[in-house]
């Protein structure tokens, strides 16, 4: 798949499902592409590609691949996919190989990321995205995809040549100035499903079948409402059927906090639900629901790890 876009250089730091997702399909169209990843993961795609087995092709994607976070060195694009535990951190770890110009797109859960890595990252063009794909490591360097895959970015300088080469790649991509609000509608779902399917260890289309889900999920979503209002946030859309679509369009997607505790590694529940509890405690509006899954994925988490 040739792009018609200029070419761009590539790093994508933390190559996880949802990284090597982006970066591969980039990478298919003609970018040159440097997946920053775990050494298991940088061995097998250095050795044989990265095995992308989508729901339309499957195939090895040829590109370079690094442990190191200096590798981001000249990229004209970086796609920050870290987990939200490690925001700070692996920021502080490229903040002296970026080059001037450069974007960071962060493709990361949560709504406060890009804030705190501007934090960390003075002088630097972060752009916050929205991500909406269903995807997981199914082995070292082989991504399967099961669903979707549209981005919603942040307004920066470089956010429509961005914008354009993800669409030749095959991306749908739209820029927004209402991320903010786009985050938050993702964070609903993440609230709603994620630590159900985590707790359940069980799909999205199987989640929503099990007795008393849905009734939960409305409870969850109806707090986060009422946090986002009374913080200002202009919801777009008609979040319910955001939230009844994601189960028809990803019904084999287990939740990205499923997939950490089935690791026995900890999740980012601290910036989904906890986000919305921490929030509702500022601004007084009560958050029982959110509160309670907060609670019973960081008990798994302790449970997972021992």
């Amino acid at each position: 798949m040739a792009s018609t876009s200029p070419s761009l250089s590539v790093a994508v730091l933390g190559a996880g499902a949802v990284g090597c997702f982006y970066g591969g399909m980039l990478a298919r169209a003609g970018h040159r592409v440097t997946l920053i990843g775990r050494p298991q993961h940088v061995q097998a795609i250095q050795a044989n590609g990265l095995r992308m087995q989508t729901l339309s092709f499957d195939e090895a994607v040829p590109l370079a691949a690094s442990t190191e976070a200096s590798a981001v060195a000249d990229a004209d694009l970086v796609l920050f996919a870290v987990k939200s535990t490690d925001t700070e951190t692996a920021g502080a770890q490229m903040r002296e190989h970026l080059q001037p110009g450069a974007l960071v797109l962060c493709l990361q859960n949560g709504v406060d990321n890009a804030e705190r890595l501007r934090a960390v990252l003075p002088g630097v063009d972060v752009a916050a995205a929205v991500v909406y794909v269903a995807t997981e490591m199914a082995g070292p360097g082989h991504l399967r995809h099961h669903g979707r895959g549209e981005l919603v970015i942040e307004p920066s300088p470089t956010s429509d040549v961005v914008a354009r080469a993800l669409i030749a790649a095959g991306v749908p991509t739209e820029v927004s100035d209402n991320v903010r609000g786009a985050l938050w509608a993702k964070l609903i779902l993440n609230c709603a499903y994620n630590a159900l399917s985590a707790v359940g260890r069980i799909p999205y289309g199987e989640l929503v079948q099990r007795p008393g889900v849905r009734d939960v999920m409305r409870d969850v979503v109806a707090e986060c409402r009422a946090v986002a209002a009374a913080d200002g946030v202009n919801l777009p859309g008609d979040v319910d059927a955001a939230v009844r679509r994601i189960a028809e369009t990803m019904p084999s997607q287990f939740s990205s906090t499923a997939q950490d505790l089935m690791r026995g590694k900890p999740s980012e529940i601290d910036f989904l639900n906890g986000q919305v509890v921490r929030r509702g405690e500022a601004l007084g509006v009560p958050t029982p629901a959110n509160r309670v899954l907060w609670a019973v994925v960081k008990l798994a988490e302790g449970s997972a790890a021992a």
